[in-house]
């Protein structure tokens, strides 16, 4: 049985100023995300990116993660909580950020510039799905080393006990997800896109891997305490990945249907 290490979540303190490893897992997503984009636009230019480009999509993109990060967490797990104390939604050094919030926030950011640029909405959402998971896997580790987002009670040979929460040996579930929807979902996508594919299709691989993953993983992590499961048993996390598959799966289909019409 593993013990989690009990890291300190502040990385560097300098008198009064903190850095904690979650923001630089923050940091570390968008980094990622502008060394492969500038990789793609070199290997693909045909595509018409422009490393400028990228970079006004990526501060574009960081606004949509923190806004509707912070936004889908309160309107989507403590609604009630916030509208009784308005003024904690800007607490976000309190923590509590939602994946499905910031991933609306990052899909409005890209509408909005793919509009400034005369861009196709689904080509630039195209191709950024290949970038993201990488990130996605940063914010895991950054849950992990805050000992956060543990998983269920289990028998496993690899059960973890988080000493913050009992001594009850427990999925370490933010590294399932860092495998998953990090390591696993990159691959996936950076192999299927580096082919010519119709467009909207890599969009959709990624709204199906994503919702299938996550739902998956949702099984070991431990539900929220002020929601538990829900109906059918199914947790948060768990309804919400259910619309972005079906609306990948109709997508896919929506994608090579309109291919072979044309």
């Amino acid at each position: 049985m593993l013990v989690h290490p009990q890291f300190n979540p502040v990385a560097v303190a300098v008198g009064p100023l903190a850095i904690r490893w979650y923001g630089l897992m923050y940091l570390l997503a968008f980094v990622l995300v502008l060394v492969l984009g500038r990789w793609r636009i070199r290997q693909q230019p045909q595509a018409g990116w422009q490393v400028r480009q990228l970079d006004d999509l990526l501060s574009w993109g960081a606004m949509g993660v923190v806004l509707g990060g912070r936004l889908g967490y309160v309107l989507f797990y403590k609604p009630m909580y916030y509208l009784a104390h308005p003024l904690e939604i800007t607490y976000v050094w309190q923590g509590g950020m939602s994946f499905h919030g910031g991933f609306l926030g990052v899909l409005l950011a890209m509408w909005w510039f793919a509009r400034r640029e005369g861009k196709s909405w689904l080509a630039v959402t195209d191709f950024i799905a290949p970038l993201v998971p990488l990130g996605l896997g940063a914010g895991r580790i950054g849950n992990f080393i805050n000992g956060e987002l543990w998983g269920r009670p289990t028998n496993v040979p690899w059960a973890m006990v988080f000493p913050n929460v009992d001594m009850l040996p427990r999925h370490p579930s933010e590294l399932y997800e860092f495998g998953l929807e990090g390591l696993g979902l990159f691959t996936i996508l950076w192999l299927f896109s580096s082919r010519p594919r119709p467009v909207g299709a890599v969009s959709a691989l990624f709204l199906i891997g994503y919702g299938s993953f996550r739902f998956l993983v949702e099984f070991t992590r431990e539900p929220d305490d002020f929601l538990g499961l829900l109906s059918l048993g199914l947790s948060m996390g768990q309804w919400l990945s259910l619309p972005m598959i079906i609306a990948g799966l109709f997508m896919m289909r929506w994608a090579y249907r309109r291919q072979s019409k044309a």
